[in-house]
């Protein structure tokens, strides 16, 4: 590996540690008047399409499996989720909000509608903001090909 790839990979690295600082700071702020932290949110926003079981959440999320649990169960103790019976494994329940939840996550959506439509302009429209996804798509799934191929030779 050159030094010109480990800058680069060292550069990419701090840009996106700092960006998931970013993201963490707005999310946070956009959450409390819900009631919610970015966390909460996190976990509830991964389960609004189907309910998943806590091993899916994680793997969604990118986190472990323990982070999960931890912030469902909280949710589930506060009325913000709920788990009910998995049809394909029988003590994988799956973690489903509740109306309760579902309407904290309604109270975020203004705020989140005026930070994507000022990401845009910011970002210089529709296409470029499109473009930015595919790149940080397509960065993740090479990490996540890389990490497979590493498993894959340690195992």
């Amino acid at each position: 590996m050159s030094r010109a790839q480990q800058d680069a990979l060292s550069r990419t690295a701090l840009a996106v540690f700092r960006l998931n600082g970013q993201f963490l700071s707005v999310s946070e702020r956009l959450a409390e008047p819900a009631g919610l932290t970015a966390a909460w949110w996190q976990v509830l926003g991964a389960v609004l399409p189907e309910p998943l079981p806590v091993a899916g959440i994680a793997r969604v999320m990118g986190i472990t499996r323990q982070s999960v649990q931890r912030i469902a169960d909280l949710l589930v103790r506060e009325g913000l989720a709920a788990y009910e019976p998995n049809p394909a494994h029988r003590r994988a329940k799956l973690l489903t909000p509740t109306p309760e939840g579902r309407a904290a996550i309604d109270r975020i959506d203004p705020g989140h509608a005026e930070l994507a439509a000022r990401l845009m302009s910011e970002l210089g429209g529709q296409d470029a903001f499109e473009e930015t996804v595919r790149v940080l798509r397509r960065l993740s799934a090479a990490l996540d090909a890389i990490e497979l191929e590493a498993r894959e030779s340690d195992g």
